[in-house]
């Protein structure tokens, strides 16, 4: 339950940063729908795919559509109060991630991989919405920035299996390492640190 509830709520922040991408670059209604659905399910669907779960989640629980559309609407109808949108779609999408990488770290747990193959999925899960957002909407990925993204995922999912060696519950270190991706993505950019160049000037 209290997995289902996480996911929901990364579907929720993926959902509305897709939202502020496309009212950021004036598309219609159709067109923000789109967005916010390949945003908020694009992760999702990839890690069930690799881990052969069809039809994917979305497909067979309805639950996670119906939240996607509200949170589309809300947001359209909200976004006169979000007004700075590049700030808003940060801490949305950062949010996203962080939740995400715990779900892809889980369900790659739960159909018996390998730790280093889960954290890869737990990234997976987090960041292919962005990208597949990004690129429909015509920018550069995050991922394929300097900035510190899929390191804070990987980072997160280590995390996660470090924890277990400690006498502490199951929900307290899904919240712990997911906190530990938004932690590190959020100072990463407020001290602007950024991984180094293979390109010199």
């Amino acid at each position: 339950m209290f997995f289902q509830f996480l996911d929901i709520l990364g579907t929720i922040a993926f959902a509305i940063s897709g939202v502020l991408v496309a009212l950021e670059k004036r598309m219609d209604p159709f067109g923000v729908l789109i967005i916010a659905f390949v945003t908020a399910a694009g992760g999702g669907t990839l890690r069930d795919v690799l881990i052969g779960q069809t039809p994917v989640t979305w497909m067979t629980n309805m639950t996670y559509v119906y939240v996607i559309i509200g949170s589309t609407v809300s947001a359209i109808l909200l976004r006169r109060h979000i007004n700075y949108l590049r700030t808003s779609l940060f801490l949305f999408d950062t949010i996203g991630i962080g939740l995400y990488t715990v779900v892809g770290v889980e369900k790659g747990l739960s159909v018996g991989l390998h730790p280093i193959i889960c954290v890869a999925l737990g990234t997976m899960t987090a960041c292919f919405g962005g990208v597949t957002r990004d690129i429909l909407s015509n920018e550069i990925p995050v991922i394929f920035r300097k900035e510190i993204y899929a390191t804070a995922c990987i980072i997160g999912g280590a995390t996660y299996f470090m924890l277990h060696y400690f006498p502490i519950k199951e929900n307290v270190i899904f919240v712990i390492s997911g906190a530990v991706v938004i932690a590190i993505r959020l100072l990463a950019v407020k001290f602007k640190i950024s991984l180094p160049s293979i390109y010199r000037d």
